[in-house]
């Protein structure tokens, strides 16, 4: 007999199955899955680690903080938010309402991005950080800065480039694009974004998850979906060094026009690449060597 059963209190097994239903009855997809984290997460154990205890009875402050949990998850909360990180490229990143939730198809832009040199690289609309910082931690000779027009965002990216014992070799800065800049400061060897994409009525057909609980500015441009696009091009040429690159992930419709930008923008080897499912995620060039 189980030690649950023996005190006549629920096991975290009980307490998972009814989280289970609770939420799969609420439309959130893969339940179980949440569910899972979320319980691994109110006992403090890793989520590999939670079947070895779902046998134990669950202890009451426990059971009150999972309780809240799966009402917010109810409510369409991400769980990350829920949880305060996200995982990306094999390391976690903290993550608040503040910053976009990294997601995996951005890999397809770290990846692309460490298909060639990384030296010197400035990261434009930088959020959480985690593309500045996780092509620096790839890259452990580089050097990198950040900018972001929000404080709240760029407070997020401070403490995860704290946490990953990047200080040294990561600005932040605050601003509008380039316009966070210091004078002078340009010969990037890469110049890299993941900016707001969503035109303004395509936002309405986002999940709860995405149109209620992450930055609205960093989502969308209130237009088209170019405005950042249109924005990044114009400012390249002044900002890369000869040969340098310039990397932006898009929306999958978006590979035409993004080109076009770059193109107009005197830009050389514009090209797209899809991500792992076959969309079109980002959008490559380079300016003319000397």
């Amino acid at each position: 007999m189980s030690e649950a059963l023996a005190t006549g209190t629920p096991s975290a097994s009980v307490a998972l199955v009814a989280a289970t239903r609770r939420l799969a009855e609420a439309g959130i997809p893969d339940a179980a899955r949440d569910a899972r984290r979320l319980l691994a997460h109110a006992l403090d154990v890793p989520p590999a680690r939670l079947t070895l205890v779902l046998p134990d009875p669950m202890p009451a402050d426990a059971s009150v903080a999972f309780e809240a949990l799966i009402a917010r998850r109810a409510a369409r909360e991400p769980v990350s938010h829920l949880v305060g990180h996200r995982a990306f490229y094999g390391r976690d990143f903290e993550v608040t309402s503040d910053v976009l939730d990294p997601r995996p198809e951005t890999e397809t832009l770290i990846e692309t991005a460490l298909s060639g040199p990384v030296t010197r690289l400035l990261d434009l609309g930088t959020g959480s950080g985690c593309i500045l910082l996780t092509l620096l931690a790839e890259r452990p000779a580089a050097t990198g800065v950040g900018s972001d027009l929000s404080e709240a965002a760029l407070a997020v990216a401070c403490r995860n480039r704290d946490a990953l014992g990047l200080s040294d070799r990561a600005t932040l800065c605050r601003g509008s694009w380039y316009e966070a800049l210091g004078p002078g400061q340009g010969g990037f060897d890469l110049i890299i974004s993941n900016p707001p994409y969503i035109a303004r009525d395509e936002m309405a057909g986002l999940s709860p998850e995405v149109r209620e609980h992450e930055p609205r500015m960093a989502l969308t441009d209130e237009s088209d979906g170019l405005a950042a696009y249109r924005a990044i091009a114009a400012g390249a040429a002044a900002h890369l060094a000869p040969g340098g690159r310039l990397l932006v992930e898009i929306g999958p419709t978006q590979g035409a026009a993004v080109s076009a930008l770059f193109d107009l923008a005197g830009l050389s080897e514009v090209s797209v690449v899809q991500d792992l499912d076959g969309r079109d995620r980002v959008v490559g060039a380079r300016l003319q060597a000397l």
